[in-house]
């Protein structure tokens, strides 16, 4: 059922043929050599790490390989990146009242997230030569590949809140509220927050260590409002790569946008020079919702009326009246209120979503039944636009609400990426 097994190759990894990366703590040793890791195009390319051995391995997966991903660029790595298999994604509250003090966290997490995208550890490291006081990194990622580790940040329309650090002025059109949908069942303690990180790798513990990492630079500055970990990607980025598939063993979202279709990201993802304050130039829109999976009614369904839900047969994936995943639907052909009917573009004025959702499972709830469902992350040019209009047409007649809820919900403004050493995450935002 799933692609991403030992005998068929990763969809995501297939373009990225690299050699082996060294671990952190190797890192740490040829840091005073120069060797420079993330020379990768911007956007979040996957940088090469070197052996430096001449009769190093045959290349394999950019996965197997714990390559570093990128971190300076126009944009920020973890929104056009090749979706890694692992999520751990924090929202944050803003607990300080001086603006100083929050422009200090911005820098020092983007010096932080510089480090540890590229596999190393922070500061003086998790062993220190002096030992009379904590040392500057957790450690649990010690001597694991850098996974592909990405970072991302965003703002909460709350930051921009009259009288909190004087961004109200600066807030974008675009970051809205969103509105309530029919069914959402939203509670608090899963939604919103003045900052979210996204952090995304191959490796899990080089995820959590990230967010770890953050949050402790962050103590007294910052605190987590609430987080979510993920694993199983549910979307792929890759071009002519199978969709890999969700809890209810179906693939969802195969007209994705490729993380190589610079037209479609332009046109869709990336906010214009002419689109809003100028600081969210090159930057993005995130929304972030939990979608509850009631598993066992599923399980339960006929897998015709399973097939019936989504438009697409189970098996190949394909939609109704086509062969093979990838076939274009005719949307005539398919049920009226079937997922991929109502959520495709063409039925949207257009509207198109790059999503990187991924599986959770938080064990059982008290009735013995499984807490489980979609992460769902999706990034847009335009809110307003995009998840919105989708959003309130699915909320009213998709046949999958009989089975999900939508229970936490989060949008976020992403800024553009940190150009280089001297840049850090919201830049223009804070000092404009």
């Amino acid at each position: 059922m799933n692609e991403t097994s030992p005998q068929t190759p990763d969809p995501d990894d297939g373009r990225d043929q690299q050699r082996p990366a060294p671990s952190r703590r190797a890192l740490l040793g040829w840091g005073g050599a120069g060797l420079a890791l993330g020379a990768a195009a911007a956007g979040g390319g996957v940088a090469a790490a070197m052996s430096g051995s001449s009769d190093a391995p045959a290349p394999t997966s950019a996965a197997d390989t714990g390559a570093a991903v990128a971190f300076h660029g126009a944009h920020q790595a973890g929104i056009a990146t090749p979706v890694q298999d692992r999520l751990h994604f924090a929202a944050f509250d803003v607990t300080t009242k001086d603006r100083a003090e929050l422009v200090q966290l911005l820098k020092d997490w983007t010096r932080a997230a510089e480090r540890m995208t590229a596999g190393r550890e922070i500061g003086g490291g998790a062993v220190p030569a002096v030992a009379e006081a904590p040392p500057d990194d957790t450690g649990e990622a010690a001597g694991l590949k850098p996974s592909r580790l990405t970072l991302t940040v965003g703002f909460g329309p709350s930051l921009f809140a009259d009288g909190r650090f004087g961004l109200d002025g600066r807030r974008p059109d675009a970051l809205v509220d969103l509105p309530k949908f029919p069914g959402d069942n939203l509670e608090a303690a899963r939604s919103g927050g003045d900052l979210c990180v996204q952090a995304c790798a191959d490796d899990p513990q080089v995820a959590v260590h990230a967010i770890r990492n953050l949050a402790r630079i962050g103590f007294g500055t910052v605190a987590i409002r609430w987080s979510q970990l993920g694993f199983g990607k549910t979307s792929s980025t890759t071009p002519g790569a199978q969709t890999p598939r969700n809890l209810f063993g179906f693939k969802d979202g195969t007209d994705n946008i490729a993380s190589t279709d610079t037209a479609l990201l332009g046109h869709d993802v990336w906010v214009g020079a002419d689109e809003g304050p100028g600081w969210m130039t090159g930057g993005s829109y995130l929304v972030a919702r939990r979608i509850s999976m009631h598993i066992e009614v599923w399980d339960r369904a006929a897998l015709k009326d399973q097939q019936d839900v989504f438009g697409r047969t189970k098996g190949e994936g394909a939609p109704y009246g086509g062969t093979h995943e990838r076939d274009k639907p005719d949307l005539a052909k398919l049920p009226p209120a079937s997922h991929v009917r109502l959520a495709h573009p063409e039925s949207n004025g257009g509207a198109r979503l790059l999503r990187r959702g991924y599986s959770y499972t938080d064990g059982t709830d008290g009735l013995g039944r499984l807490d489980a469902g979609l992460f769902f992350l999706a990034y847009q040019r335009d809110v307003r636009h995009a998840f919105i209009p989708v959003q309130q047409r699915l909320a009213r007649a998709d046949a999958l609400n009989e089975y999900i809820q939508h229970v936490g919900s989060a949008v976020f403004a992403i800024p553009p990426g940190v150009r280089d050493k001297d840049d850090w995450w919201g830049r223009e935002l804070m000092t404009a």
